[in-house]
């Protein structure tokens, strides 16, 4: 198994959260930050001031290439802070101009960045090359090429990378990445050393904020709610506003079964960020709490955000494939699911495409997906359950318990539905033993 060596932090900077695909994966990454001010994690007016500022000095100096490829990536920060990415066509028209202005790495890390959030990992893994082709040297372009190694399943390239950054500028983007890194690779100990590390040395509240989350998923993936919780409300201490740490402190009043301040905090993040994922998760929760109607509801705008998303030049089979199951329509599900694995053959997909399968009978061919994603993201609990199920429909007992027992030591709570059927599923399997 690779390593990553392990650094001092140096500083931490201000940085947002930039999440490498915005509805993908467990956890999120901080930002490719090309220019002071242009894209800090810092409130949304601040983020239209900076753009303001940056069209201001275009409209005196419209050959400042730099400024242009400041402006994309404020742009595509903008994007994701508000949920919107009617913004990346305007982050890739900024983007190449400052290329057609004078081709420069600054410009290509920028459109790496916004190939990754519209999910073109191809083509980020591409643009970050050509980077580095500039300037080997450049810390965000390798920050670029770990998040589109990590979805397009080359772990060996994500760790080098990471590695990479974390001798150029170690801080909070490097660590971010490197624990996330880590916890895929099974070490989540490892991971939590490296944004304690981070967190000692974050002054901003954003920071603050995105390292607290960061610590409370590790937690809650490890089954510690009591662990989770405090680190999510830390963060919400620190940054009052910051959508994530609201969606796992809905999960931890869920697996608590305290429903309603669930759905309080879940319906929260899905208007103000009302993405795939975060509509989506809010409708599961609703049927889990009776509430079909409100359920079918958030399904309709979830499919109506995935439309948004690939009008504006994003693609995200996974989301669709997501919806496709919520819906009942497996076969759509297995289509799009297949898709997105040819594409990208990153766990969260092989765990759609195995659902799938298993939901339109194909158990078989389900197994290879959902040992796939087991192996590629070891502490998910969900991930455990669903390689469980599908195992106990082809009659593999033992494979069937020793995964529920996986299940049991990682986090039982996983999920409100799913984590009483699995503690069922073992006690019945230990019943007959």
């Amino acid at each position: 198994m690779p390593h990553l060596r392990t650094v001092s932090i140096v500083s931490v900077t201000a940085l947002a959260v930039f999440a490498a695909g915005a509805f993908l994966g467990p956890r999120e990454t901080p930002p490719v930050v090309r220019s002071a001010g242009a894209a800090a994690a810092t409130p949304v007016d601040r983020q239209a001031q900076a753009i303001a500022r940056a069209q201001d000095r275009l409209r005196e100096l419209p050959r400042d290439h730099q400024t242009w490829a400041a402006l994309g990536v404020a742009y595509v920060e903008r994007a994701r802070v508000t949920a919107d990415p009617s913004l990346y066509p305007r982050a890739e028209g900024a983007l190449k101009r400052s290329m057609a202005v004078r081709p420069n790495p600054d410009a290509l890390v920028g459109l790496g960045a916004l190939a990754n959030a519209r999910h073109d990992f191809g083509a980020a893994r591409t643009f970050a090359r050509r980077a580095l082709r500039s300037n080997a040297y450049d810390a965000d372009a390798y920050g670029v090429l770990a998040d589109a190694s990590t979805q397009l399943g080359d772990a060996a390239g994500a760790t080098a990378a990471v590695q990479k950054m974390l001798d150029l500028r170690p801080g909070l983007a490097a660590y971010a990445r490197a624990s996330y890194d880590l916890e895929l690779r099974g070490s989540p100990e490892r991971a939590e050393t490296l944004m304690r590390q981070a967190l000692e040395a974050a002054a901003d509240p954003a920071d603050i904020a995105f390292c607290r989350n960061q610590l409370g998923d590790l937690a809650w993936n490890r089954g510690d709610l009591d662990g989770a919780a405090s680190e999510y409300d830390a963060g919400l201490t620190a940054h009052p506003d910051y959508q994530p740490l609201l969606r796992g402190r809905s999960r931890v009043a869920a697996a608590r079964g305290s429903v309603s301040a669930a759905l309080t905090d879940a319906a929260k993040v899905a208007t103000r960020t009302p993405t795939p994922d975060t509509l989506l998760e809010y409708a599961q929760l609703l049927h889990y709490a009776g509430m079909t109607a409100q359920a079918d509801r958030n399904l309709d705008l979830a499919d109506a955000a995935h439309r948004v998303f690939q009008a504006n030049g994003g693609t995200d089979d996974l989301a669709g494939a997501q919806l496709a199951l919520a819906r009942g329509d497996h076969a759509t599900a297995v289509r799009l699911a297949r898709a997105e694995f040819a594409r990208r053959p990153f766990p969260d997909v092989a765990d759609a495409l195995a659902q799938a399968l298993h939901q339109s009978g194909q158990d078989r061919e389900a197994l290879r997906y959902a040992h796939r994603a087991v192996a590629g993201a070891p502490s998910s609990a969900a991930y455990a359950w669903h390689l469980a199920q599908i195992s106990l429909t082809v009659g593999d007992r033992t494979t069937a318990r020793a995964h529920l027992l996986r299940v049991r030591a990682l986090n039982p709570w996983f999920s409100p539905a799913d984590g009483p059927t699995a503690r069922r599923a073992l006690a019945a399997l230990e019943a007959h033993r």
